[in-house]
């Protein structure tokens, strides 16, 4: 933002030229700035925006469950429920899901054969947290790269589809808050296009009941067996990102636990995504 100093010239209406000039006033930045979301290139007011719109949301729900309102840069699809039945007893995994469609963002990333370069973990994982807030952080505690999709899956229906969609890399990353009482799991999919990306983010509407990403071993954080976790699936050009979060107790959210907050940290693992469109397409203008 420039500073606009006084001009040195007189005031419409006439004042004399020994009256002194009024600086204008520089405008203070603005109180709506997120590290995550300025990391993204929001402006404030995008990101005033974005809250808003994530406390409606949100005071709509009843104030808690998660709210996936970052995924509003794409199409959203609500999530749906299946018949615990389907559940295997014990499994760990999401008692809500949200599927998100990939933004007009993402369209130079919907082939994979222009974005031929495989990910590393020091591309996906090289910050070593993320920040929620001023106070609370997420600290990754677990980071696994495979080449074989199904060593990070579970659930024969859902392995086979990424199979079929030519997934030649998952990524996890898994994290814990500063104050303990959280824990989250991002994980990256490489699929063959944006095809299969949609669909493997419409099929999990109902398959994630029977299959879902496998939680990487860590002494510091665990999804409790059978306990309370949400989760979103998000369509990025070729790519797939499956957010997934909890309390660390296992209980489910009260109004006092912000996982809108927590899920814009935690896809803060996608910026190098980001960047490979910029690297196809050049920075904005």
């Amino acid at each position: 933002m420039q500073e606009d100093g006084g001009s040195g010239e007189t005031a419409p209406g006439g004042r004399g030229a020994g009256t002194p000039s009024r600086k204008r006033r520089r405008t203070p930045p603005s109180d709506w700035q997120f590290p995550v979301l300025t990391a993204w290139g929001l402006r404030p007011d995008q990101q005033r925006l974005l809250v808003i719109i994530a406390v409606v949301v949100g005071v709509l729900a009843g104030g808690t469950g998660l709210v996936f309102v970052v995924g509003s840069l794409g199409e959203y699809t609500p999530q749906q429920r299946t018949s615990a039945a389907v559940i295997a007893p014990g499994s760990t995994l999401p008692r809500i899901f949200h599927g998100w469609s990939s933004p007009k963002l993402f369209a130079p990333l919907t082939d994979r054969t222009k974005d031929k370069r495989a990910l590393t973990k020091k591309e996906v994982f090289g910050e070593k947290q993320l920040t929620v807030t001023k106070k609370l952080k997420l600290k990754l505690v677990a980071k696994q790269l495979d080449s074989d999709c199904s060593a990070a899956l579970w659930g024969q229906s859902v392995v086979d589809q990424v199979a079929d969609a030519g997934c030649s890399q998952a990524a996890r990353g898994l994290y814990a808050s500063s104050d303990g009482r959280y824990v989250g799991q991002y994980t990256l999919l490489n699929l063959k296009d944006g095809e299969s990306a949609a669909a493997l983010v419409e099929s999990l509407k109902t398959d994630y009941r029977g299959g879902w990403t496998i939680p990487l071993p860590s002494s510091k954080a665990s999804f409790p067996e059978g306990g309370y976790s949400e989760a979103g699936g998000y369509a990025l050009g070729h790519y797939v990102g499956l957010v997934w979060l909890g309390r660390t107790d296992g209980a489910e959210p009260t109004a006092k636990d912000d996982f809108v907050s927590l899920t814009l940290a935690l896809r803060g693992a996608e910026k190098p995504v980001y960047r490979r469109v910029v690297s196809l397409t050049g920075p904005p203008a």
